[in-house]
């Protein structure tokens, strides 16, 4: 049983390593802090209630309900028996002192990956309207294109415009970096402290075989 947490800016490719963590350990559980807002919101658990009264007035969740929600996750019998991938969770240090009381993890797994890279996997993401199958103007072009901006997708034959999401803009993109790496910083000298810390070059992690897998998470 592996108690992992992956670390990374936006656009690091958190999900797509995290799938791969379970081709090789497929019973484990991968915990998002989306995920858990979204089940105690559906569930109207009392702590659900009390974040949204926060959210619906346009404030942020305080570190507190979050920390409650996470350690409500972590005890649940199928992440005692199985482990997890927690991802998105600690975002301060608050919120990493609170995780190594609650649970003591294996590994603190940072991606790492230049911004050049991360812009153009951001910014080039675009998706099919019809099935949601998602591709990137830069790196995952659909195979036949259309016209300039417009292909055929792969999976359900119909036509896609490449458009760039509202909020995916250069601007907005450094704002979200600059804020992740000044928040990071402590958090990622917390982890190397402890000696929890392992550095994953995120470039391209579908180079990563089995193996490779294996020998990052300690298995």
């Amino acid at each position: 049983m592996k108690k992992l947490i992956l670390f990374g800016p936006p656009g690091a490719g958190k999900g797509t390593f995290s799938g791969q963590i379970k081709d090789v350990l497929p019973e484990i559980i991968h915990i998002s802090t989306g995920d858990i807002f979204r089940e105690n919101f559906k569930n109207e658990t009392p702590l659900g209630l009390k974040a949204k009264s926060y959210m619906d007035k346009g404030e942020l969740v305080p570190n507190d309900v979050t920390i409650e929600m996470v350690r409500d996750r972590l005890n649940k019998k199928d992440v005692e028996k199985n482990g997890f991938i927690l991802d998105g969770f600690p975002r301060n240090m608050s919120q990493a002192k609170a995780l190594s009381e609650i649970t003591q993890e294996d590994f603190f797994l940072l991606l790492e990956v230049s911004r050049d890279i991360i812009t153009k996997r951001i910014l080039g993401r675009f998706s099919c309207s019809e099935c949601n199958e998602i591709y990137n103007k830069y790196t995952l072009q659909p195979k036949v294109q259309k016209e300039e901006n417009k292909w055929i997708c792969d999976k359900c034959g119909a036509e896609i415009e490449f458009k760039q999401r509202s909020d995916d803009t250069e601007e907005t993109l450094k704002n979200r970096l600059d804020t992740y790496e000044k928040n990071a910083k402590p958090i990622i000298k917390y982890y190397k402290k402890r000696g929890k810390l392992k550095k994953v070059d995120a470039t391209d992690t579908l180079k990563y075989t089995k193996d490779d897998i294996r020998n990052i998470i300690g298995i």
